[in-house]
């Protein structure tokens, strides 16, 4: 209850414990054993909250939050409890602003975000990923932002895992190694959070978190905006990513506003163990940031969970206004629990804090708020008020009325499906098929563009004689005339004509005939030991010169054949 520009959470005598609007974005922390009262205590100060000014933001994952749109009810117990705190003449039943919101777009206005701005890191621990599933998902999300393909869906993020996976050999160097086993199980990942439900909450349009900071404009207050969670919370995977994307996203995208005289709006997280079970630790090191530094943009967070032991200690160090609702110690373990939180007050010399734990009863909690100073006060063993607005759930009709009469109405309830990286992708593929097809057909229709424009032109000769064999139909002959001068008591003139024959056709054993001519008038066939050395060296040459320019002509014609056998 908002009473003298302070929020009244309970009362014990003469003393009343209030929340100060100035620290409250010094978070806060409210534990308790199954109904010890955690959920009444939560309503009391979001109505607190919104009384103020200052909107709100919380899961309903009972289901019994709901009322707050609705007044409360008087009832012998409600007045009972007034009358203990001496609060009946002043306390009074009423409606606070509401709006509902659902991830799955049923029972309130639906919230969407996009794969893109929910990150690799969150998302990885949504699908469950291991570290190295993880590295390539973080690979493919570098990869969508350095080539402007906007991952909006699910099936955004599919094509491009696929695409990615066909083209890893390209990425490698430059991302990292991309393994087609990764992004199997990425995928299959991806289609067990399908079945889920999980697709309805990626899509456009993306929820504006500036939408949960409005007031209502007939009283002033803060908007109470409720996220059902009943079918959410059946997915605590799902439930706890998209709390932590909602935190992180608020502490990126608000702007710096120091310490106000109230905060900007404040978030209640029930069910927070969800939030940090087997989480990594260094997804752990940035909430643990995030929580240290969000308050600085006018933002207060409260855990709500059944033991302090659910929060990790550097959670806890970050929490000031603490409720502590009873605990019970029937094993060691849990005694050890009991007198840990109690260590962590400060001490009253009124009651022995441990013992008081075990002994609160339903509706009581010890409570140590900040001071002036930001130092935590003494503790107190207080009666937490009852709530303004109406406990329990609420018809179905009056949640449908409280939605379509919602400012937000029309807002979100469209999917828009423009271009995204799955329409890109598309297109790349298509224009990729119709050059590959352009290429094919360019190569069929003009063949002789591929055969090598100096290769050697055979001259046919019919006149040579070749073995009989497969390719002894066509014949290529090459002559090499060499004309060599001795000096010595006579002088020879020697001209050699080499003919080789190679055939069009792969052919291992070449024909090689020589035919010599020695034009000096009695001296035929007289031919002296160094001539015919450099007859052989020369042939030699010749033969090796003809072969390289045969197998190449060689390889042209097997093609053209190829060719023609295949496709004419």
């Amino acid at each position: 209850m908002f009473i003298d520009n302070k929020i009244l959470v309970g009362k014990s005598n003469e003393k009343e414990l209030y929340i100060l609007p100035n620290m409250a974005n010094r978070h806060g922390l409210i534990t308790g054993a199954s109904g010890s009262g955690k959920t009444i205590t939560l309503k009391v100060m979001a109505e607190s909250f919104s009384s103020a000014g200052v909107p709100v933001f919380l899961a309903d994952v009972k289901g019994d939050l709901a009322g707050m749109c609705l007044p409360g009810e008087n009832n012998e117990k409600i007045q009972e409890r007034l009358l203990k705190l001496g609060i009946a003449e002043t306390f009074a039943f009423q409606s606070f602003p509401t709006i509902f919101w659902d991830v799955y777009g049923q029972s309130g206005h639906p919230i969407r975000t996009t794969v893109s701005s929910i990150g690799s890191t969150i998302l990885s621990r949504m699908l469950g990923l291991t570290e190295a599933q993880a590295g390539v998902l973080a690979i493919a999300f570098k990869i969508a932002k350095d080539t402007n393909k906007e991952l909006v869906d699910l099936k955004d993020l599919r094509l491009l895992l696929q695409d990615v996976g066909e083209k890893r050999s390209e990425y490698t160097t430059s991302y990292g190694n991309v393994s087609v086993q990764s992004i199997g199980g990425i995928q299959r990942s991806i289609l067990m959070l399908q079945e889920q439900g999980g697709d309805c909450f990626f899509g456009e349009p993306s929820i504006d978190v500036k939408d949960f900071l409005k007031f209502d404009t007939e009283s002033g207050y803060g908007n109470i905006n409720i996220l059902h969670a009943a079918e959410l919370f059946k997915q605590p995977i799902l439930y706890s990513c998209f709390m932590l994307w909602l935190l992180t996203y608020l502490s990126q995208n608000m702007p710096e506003v120091g310490d106000l005289d109230k905060p900007k709006i404040v978030f209640f997280f029930d069910e927070a163990h969800l939030l940090f079970d087997d989480m990594p630790k260094y997804m752990l090191t940035q909430v643990t940031q995030v929580v240290k530094l969000i308050r600085s943009k006018g933002i207060g967070l409260y855990f709500i969970s059944q033991t302090p032991n659910d929060i990790p200690n550097e959670i806890q160090a970050q929490l000031g206004n603490r409720v502590q609702h009873t605990l019970r110690a029937y094993t060691p373990a849990e005694q050890k629990i009991v007198k840990a939180v109690a260590s962590s007050f400060r001490i009253n010399p009124e009651f022995d804090t441990e013992e008081a734990i075990m002994a609160l009863g339903t509706g009581e909690a010890l409570v140590t708020f900040l001071n002036e100073k930001g130092e935590p006060g003494i503790v107190e063993k207080v009666t937490i008020l009852p709530p303004q607005s109406k406990m329990g759930t609420i018809e179905e009709s009056v949640r449908a009325t409280v939605i379509n009469n919602s400012r937000f109405k029309g807002k979100y309830d469209k999917l828009i499906d423009r271009k995204t990286a799955f329409e890109i992708i598309q297109e790349e593929k298509q224009v990729e098929q119709h050059m590959q097809q352009e290429a094919e057909q360019q190569m069929y229709s003009n063949p002789s563009a591929n055969t090598p424009s100096d290769a050697p032109t055979p001259t046919n000769s019919s006149a040579n004689t070749t073995p009989k064999g497969m390719f002894s139909n066509n014949t290529n002959t090459y002559n090499s005339t060499t004309t060599t001068n001795t000096n010595a008591n006579t002088t020879t003139t020697t001209n050699t004509t080499t003919q080789t024959t190679i055939p069009s056709t792969d052919n291992a054993n070449n024909q090689k005939t020589t035919n010599s001519r020695k034009s000096n008038s009695g001296n035929t066939g007289r031919t002296t030991g160094k001539t015919t050395k450099k007859k052989k060296s020369i042939a030699e040459k010749a033969f090796t010169k003809t072969t390289n320019s045969a197998l190449t002509t060689l390889g042209r014609k097997i093609g053209n054949g190829l060719y023609k056998m295949f496709f004419k």
